[in-house]
């Protein structure tokens, strides 16, 4: 399909009716064809100059969020993915049920470190990337 077949309304209806993990793996198939971070977008464009620099510092101050595995206490485990993504309760689930998954992307270290206790603490196994 072209762009001009293609509306932005075609695109967000299509996205709309996807579950939370195929939207996920969207986003991340999206980062890896045009080499671009989802976390990327919310912040300012590095100068021209200094983007490697900037690339290489993002990295070593952001984490990825990733459950490894639930663990035996489900419900609690789906209550704080709940509160950390503000996601709903059937998306929650459905992360929850999909692990291993991102939980998010492009955090800063400390809020990593609190988001992994956090998860841990409600019996989840969490990595960080």
């Amino acid at each position: 399909m072209t762009t001009a077949s293609v509306s932005k309304e075609d695109v967000l209806d299509v996205i709309s009716n996807m579950t939370v993990m195929e939207i996920v793996d969207l986003v991340s198939a999206m980062e890896e064809k045009f080499g671009v971070s989802a976390a990327a977008a919310v912040a300012a464009a590095p100068v021209a100059g200094a983007a490697g620099d900037a690339a290489e510092e993002e990295a070593a101050t952001e984490r990825t969020v990733m459950l490894a595995s639930v663990g035996d206490n489900k419900i609690g485990v789906i209550k704080v993915i709940r509160a950390i993504t503000g996601l709903g309760l059937k998306e929650s689930k459905e992360m929850v049920e999909g692990a291993p998954c991102a939980v998010k992307e492009g955090v800063p270290v400390e809020e990593a470190e609190d988001l992994k206790k956090q998860m841990e603490e409600a019996g989840a196994t969490v990595e960080l990337k």
